[in-house]
């Protein structure tokens, strides 16, 4: 049988979609006109682990995607799916 091999992402690769990540949980966070704070009280979060997403500095479990998109009333497929608006 035939294998396929599948290279890990890059370090840079990661990084690149931890940021877009961040920015798009930013971006549904901003139109809410929610703080971070508020997001983290919603989603039962650390505000600091909020902006760490936020910022790319936090590889977020599924489970803490989950509860980030309850609060802001998406889906997960919704964050992962659509491109942020900005690139800040």
């Amino acid at each position: 049988m035939d294998k396929k091999h599948f290279s890990p992402m890059e370090k840079k690769e990661e990084q690149q979609f931890l940021n877009a990540l961040g920015r798009k949980i930013k971006q549904l966070r901003v139109e809410k006109d929610w703080s971070q704070e508020r997001l983290g009280f919603k989603s039962n979060l650390d505000r600091t682990y909020i902006g760490g997403i936020e910022r790319g500095e936090r590889n977020l479990t599924v489970l803490n995607l989950k509860k980030i998109a309850d609060a802001l009333e998406v889906s997960v497929s919704d964050i992962l799916a659509e491109k942020p608006n900005n690139k800040d």
